[in-house]
């Protein structure tokens, strides 16, 4: 813990230009924080459904009624284009509707049979919960903790990553707008060095985190020592498959939005494009031809074919990252220059095993293209990997496209289109991307207290 303040700073990735200063929170502040969430956590937790449900809807009608300033806000703060931040105030607004909808049904006491009667599974929100949410979707993420969370009766404490302090505060704002008490919902202006007090804190009953694996592991030990329940969604190498038999023009143009949204810096964004044999250079040539039409510029400006990284470091971190790959033997066919903190749409192809392009996540525009013989030899290198997040495989046999997907280990996997999230389906990994699930049915039961009732006659 940290006893000098820290200041959180807001730069436009685009020009490099500072935004504004915050101070974050001193320890004491943290503690008066989770108590103010601690004492507000019994009034939330004995409204009704319904109640709790009508301050969702508001919430979720105030992220339409704002999307344009959100938008922009975020394009400024973290690169993100307007069409993504278009996409992320939709998605935001459908996770509230989604639970205010669907929280009581979901959660409504469940019978259970014995062999000698019933008993009786209810579901009871544990209390403050605590989120460390990453920059790349800083609406988005803090939306499907928090969302699920207070429907499920609990108060929820944000700490948002320290490059988007305009953005976080601009969430809490809305909430609290919504008619979301002060208490239930709390945003953190805290650094890394002042955020492990509030694990160790006993208020603090859960907590979630999403971003990288190094954080993540750091989070699960300090919280398994406080024997508290953790949710991780960590780094991913999404498989991207292509088989033979694949539409090939949808196909591409499904990877190139999905490794330029955001400037590729999604988690379940394709990250390991395996090629069968037949088709791949005719894909890679087809990739490299879509690069070469985009070009550069500024995230508000609608016709901009990509934009900047969330910072000039996140970029020389890519660009070491492309260069190690190349000295270590990979080819690189397209791209690979950086400019501040845009990186040009890069391809890579030769990938030798060991290098960064084969074993790290490369968060960025970067297309990491494998070629294989066939269907088998790319589940196999599908799933030789040590994350587990998202999959594809793109294939017009539908019942070829079950039997792969029912074999990548990963999280989800999709037919005929890359990773996606949808406010009524779970998602999470496994292996080294985590733990838990997160959206649909099963996020909002990961922060409940499962309890079983079972009366016995005297």
């Amino acid at each position: 813990m940290s006893n000098s303040k820290t200041s959180l700073v807001s730069v436009n990735p685009f020009n490099g230009e500072t935004l504004k200063n915050f101070d974050e929170l001193s320890p004491a502040e943290i503690t008066a924080a989770i108590a103010r969430a601690h004492e507000a956590f019994p009034a939330w937790r004995d409204l009704s459904f319904s109640e709790r449900a009508a301050v969702l809807k508001e919430v979720a009608q105030l992220f339409r009624d704002r999307d344009k300033d959100l938008q922009h806000l975020m394009a400024v703060e973290t690169g993100k284009q307007l069409v993504f931040g278009a996409w992320e105030t939709n998605i935001c607004a459908e996770i509230f509707d989604y639970y205010a909808d669907e929280s009581e049904r979901i959660l409504a006491p469940k019978k259970l049979s014995t062999r000698d009667g019933e008993g009786t599974l209810i579901y009871q929100p544990l209390g403050v919960v605590y989120g460390i949410m990453p920059w790349n979707g800083p609406m988005y993420q803090p939306a499907r903790f928090t969302a699920p969370n207070l429907m499920a009766g609990n108060v929820v404490l944000i700490k948002h990553a320290s490059n988007c302090p305009q953005v976080a505060e601009a969430f809490e704002q809305l909430l609290h707008d919504a008619g979301v008490p002060e208490g239930v919902f709390t945003n953190l202006l805290v650094s890394s060095g002042n955020a492990s007090m509030i694990i160790d804190d006993p208020r603090v009953r859960g907590i979630s985190f999403t971003g990288s694996n190094a954080g993540g592991a750091r989070v699960a030990e300090q919280a398994g020592r406080n024997v508290k329940k953790t949710v991780m969604e960590l780094g991913g190498a999404d498989p991207f498959i292509v088989l033979e038999d694949a539409d090939l023009e949808k196909t591409i143009d499904h990877f190139v939005e999905a490794k330029l949204g955001n400037a590729g810096q999604v988690c379940i964004a394709p990250k390991r494009i395996i090629l069968t044999a037949a088709i791949a250079q005719q894909f890679i040539d087809g990739v490299a031809k879509k690069f070469s039409e985009r070009e550069p510029g500024d995230p508000l400006d609608e016709s901009t074919g990509y934009g900047p990284l969330c910072s000039e470091d996140a970029a020389k971190k890519l660009e070491d990252q492309i260069q190690r790959s190349i000295d270590a033997g990979a080819k690189l066919v397209f791209g690979g220059k950086r400019d501040g903190a845009f990186i040009q749409p890069t391809i890579l192809t030769d990938i030798p095993p060991g290098c960064p392009a084969a074993e790290e996540e490369l968060f960025g525009p970067v297309a990491c293209m494998f070629v294989v013989p066939d269907e088998a030899a790319a589940v196999a290198m599908a799933n030789d990997s040590e994350f587990g997040l998202g999959s594809s495989v793109f294939t017009q046999d539908h019942e070829r496209g079950q039997r792969v997907a029912e074999q990548l280990e990963a999280g989800t996997a999709f037919v005929n289109n890359v990773s996606w999230t949808y406010a009524s389906m779970p998602m999470g990994g496994v292996k080294k991307s985590g733990y838990g699930r997160e959206l649909g049915e099963l996020g909002i039961k990961e922060f409940v207290n499962e309890k079983l009732i079972r009366h016995f006659d005297l």
